[in-house]
């Protein structure tokens, strides 16, 4: 007998927590023998819905319709999926299990240990993620009765499942650019992303050569009236260089997953670049690492979980773990005052600060010994395509949520028990 699943997250969202949420629907359909699925879709911020009519967009209508008319006839659920910040979590079901992206500084806020006390498994995308989750400690004292609190930390377990390969075949994008070598940077405009600096180094490291910066982001949506407000701030920032022979080129709205993965694979793309303070995965690196372009970005945070790949030691004949990028050397440093988000970005945790002369140095390399970089690439490519592929991934995704109700795995084998023993007679 399938469980009854509520899954509650921005699964139309044309965000990072949208595709999240879409991940893990495709994690459940993988084992729809033993979910009976229902969403409520949820906004995320002010980003855009999906627009495609294609064969997943109306499965997932359907799903919704369904989580509909339950709730209108206030049926049950033996579980919950919740896909947010931990602020979000509740008590919805007799099993709830979050998933989050997590946390993209040294400590997760002390709300989300709270709300980790209601949730029975939290899955999360990174193992830095993970650990960061797990290892925030804090003292205080209890408000109610006014005893000190010692060892504050989260208790409920949690597991890492990463996202997985796509395999899209992809048209040629159009793009008219002016230079055959031109670097990726693909990120919304704001604090975390360091996007600013990003455009800056770029531009001056290559001031006076012929080199081109692609720049796909939004401020917060895909409107026109956000567009006008990003060109605007591109504007002003390139206006500090009104000599330079770089191009910076802005690609701003809406665009598929068919579009995206031409970009990476544009013959004139030749890296993607990040001046990120942290991930809690990084889905544009990772998806640009899959499709075998070169990567410029800090090596701290989500990334590491697919940046770093095992090889053989020829000395010792045992397996380490090796860097397969353009690494950026950092220091951490305390977040950023405009950074704070009372109850998730918390004040004194800590994130990553690229070092300018690393980001540049970095940059030239690539320009200069592409070569080794692009080959360096392809291993990495090759490794992912085997360690991320969805079966893996789905599996692991599905995995604790079947542990949380372990009597749904075993009806499932009785069941399958009793049809061999049928089909025997």
């Amino acid at each position: 007998m399938r469980k009854r699943l509520l899954v509650r997250g921005p699964v139309l969202s044309r965000s990072g927590y949208g595709e999240q949420s879409r991940f893990a629907l495709r994690c459940l359909r993988a084992h729809e023998e033993y979910f009976d699925i229902y969403v409520v879709p949820t906004g995320w911020g002010n980003n855009g819905w999906l627009w495609e009519d294609n064969e997943e967009r109306r499965w997932i209508d359907g799903l919704i319709k369904k989580g509909l008319h339950h709730a209108q006839h206030k049926g049950q659920y033996d579980a919950s999926l919740q896909i947010t910040i931990p602020n979000e979590w509740e008590k919805l079901a007799p099993i709830n299990i979050g998933f989050t992206a997590g946390i993209e500084t040294t400590q997760v806020a002390p709300m989300w240990i709270e709300k980790s006390q209601l949730m029975d498994h939290i899955i999360v995308v990174s193992n830095f993620a993970k650990e960061t989750y797990q290892n925030t400690v804090y003292s205080g004292t209890d408000n109610n009765t006014g005893e000190p609190i010692h060892n504050f930390r989260c208790q409920t377990p949690i597991t890492t499942a990463n996202y997985c390969v796509k395999d899209i075949e992809t048209d040629p994008l159009d793009l008219d650019l002016e230079y055959d070598f031109n670097f990726l940077v693909t990120a919304q405009w704001g604090i975390r992303k360091n996007l600013e600096n990003t455009i800056r180094w770029c531009v001056e490291e290559f001031i006076d050569q012929k080199v081109g910066l692609v720049v796909k982001t939004n401020w917060q949506n895909d409107s026109r009236k956000d567009r006008f407000h990003t060109s605007e701030r591109l504007q002003n920032l390139l206006g500090e260089y009104p000599n330079r022979k770089c191009k910076i080129y802005l690609m701003h709205g809406s665009m598929t997953d068919k579009e995206v993965h031409a970009l990476y694979k544009s013959p004139k793309i030749k890296a993607i670049i990040s001046a990120t303070h942290g991930e809690g995965f990084g889905l544009p690196l990772f998806e640009a690492a899959y499709s075998g372009l070169p990567i410029v970005a800090p090596d701290w945070s989500g990334q590491c979980d697919f940046l770093h790949m095992p090889i053989e030691d020829k000395k010792t004949g045992k397996e380490k773990s090796k860097a397969m990028f353009g690494v950026v050397a950092h220091k951490l440093q305390p977040i950023q005052q405009e950074a704070i988000w009372p109850g998730v970005l918390h004040e004194g945790s800590m994130w990553c600060y690229p070092e300018q002369g690393s980001f540049k140095m970095r940059l030239r390399e690539v320009r200069k010994d592409y070569g080794r970089f692009k080959k360096q690439a392809q291993q990495l490519q090759t490794w992912l395509h085997k360690e991320f592929a969805p079966e893996i991934q789905y599996d692991k995704f599905v995995a604790p949520i079947k542990n949380c109700l372990p009597e749904m795995v075993e009806e499932n084998w009785m069941s399958e028990i009793e049809n061999i023993i049928q089909d025997y007679e």
